[in-house]
């Protein structure tokens, strides 16, 4: 059986993780293909200060030249950033990626791979994939990858474009926790409410942490998924959020756009429709789960709970 890969850190990582002390990872599809240049590389840069702020240690997830990353430099941030030559890898993509020797924005997937490779429990998102709308079968590695990966998520709930109903029945189905923190509703990313109850609520990030050692305890086996609220000052209207995701998920038909290219296609309109004030919302709510989860590592850290 082939050896496990260990990804390339930066010494602020590696250092850290020999310590003990608390690591936050990163996604960098949302500098490959979530927000446009160069704000993309700012709100990475500025993602990593508030992880930072909390006390914990930021490990932006990417692969470099066909080599898994735990961890970035500025230079390779910028590269992510400007090469429109960067792929997006979920999880099956990365064996290519090192054969190959791609450079890739990682998805919520691949991240949680490469997380777990490295010894990185606790992982911040904007927000997970799922089940897509009108087709059942079309389903996200991200919620395969939770039911096998034990790594801690924190996120603002369900891409908004999915069916997040059947999302969360199919998380249930695959075993995986979901809670949301601060809240009984479990939002629904741009919006606090998607007028579905959570099956646990946690506002304190130690018990978060405390109930993920448990899960470990216990066997379980899976990930963890934290639905983290996005604040209300950056909350959208639901119905006209709403409106505006049908419409641009029917102009991604119309134009024959699947696969990977339908959210990076769906951003950029909403983008656009809202004159940037969705992408205000994507930037606000990525911050806040940065927060979020280099509070429940730091937690971790201080309870030596590192799992």
């Amino acid at each position: 059986m082939a050896r496990r890969i260990q990804p390339q850190m930066t010494d602020e990582v590696a250092t850290a993780l020999a310590q003990g002390r608390p690591v936050v990872a990163l996604e960098s599809t949302i500098i490959s293909h979530g927000m446009p240049w160069p704000r993309n590389a700012e709100v990475a840069l500025e993602v990593e200060a508030a992880v930072r702020a909390e006390g914990a240690v930021p490990a932006t997830i990417a692969v470099i030249d066909g080599v898994l990353c735990a961890g970035l430099g500025a230079a390779q941030v910028e590269r992510l950033g400007r090469d429109t030559k960067v792929v997006k890898a979920a999880s099956r993509d990365l064996g290519a990626c090192i054969a190959k020797g791609r450079t890739a924005g990682t998805t919520v997937s691949a991240t949680m791979r490469i997380a777990a490779l490295a010894g990185i429990g606790v992982f911040a998102t904007g927000g997970i994939g799922g089940v897509h709308r009108g087709d059942g079968m079309d389903v996200s590695a991200d919620l395969t990858e939770l039911a096998e990966t034990d790594v801690l998520v924190v996120c603002a709930g369900v891409k908004s474009i999915l069916d997040i109903p059947r999302t969360l029945e199919m998380l249930e189905t695959l075993r995986v926790p979901v809670a949301v923190f601060g809240a009984d509703a479990f939002p629904a990313f741009y919006t606090r409410d998607s007028g579905l109850v959570a099956g646990e609520r946690f506002d304190d990030p130690a018990q978060i942490a405390a109930a993920r050692a448990a899960n470990a305890a216990v066997g379980l086996g899976t990930g963890m998924l934290v639905a983290n609220p996005i604040p209300e000052a950056a909350a959208l209207d639901a119905a006209g959020i709403g409106a505006t995701i049908d419409a641009a998920l029917a102009e991604a038909e119309a134009r024959g756009i699947t696969g990977q290219a339908v959210t990076p296609f769906l951003l950029g309109r909403l983008n656009e429709s809202t004159d940037g004030t969705a992408l205000a919302a994507n930037i606000a709510l990525v911050l806040n789960n940065a927060r979020l989860a280099a509070r429940i590592a730091v937690a971790e850290a201080g309870a030596g709970v590192w799992v």
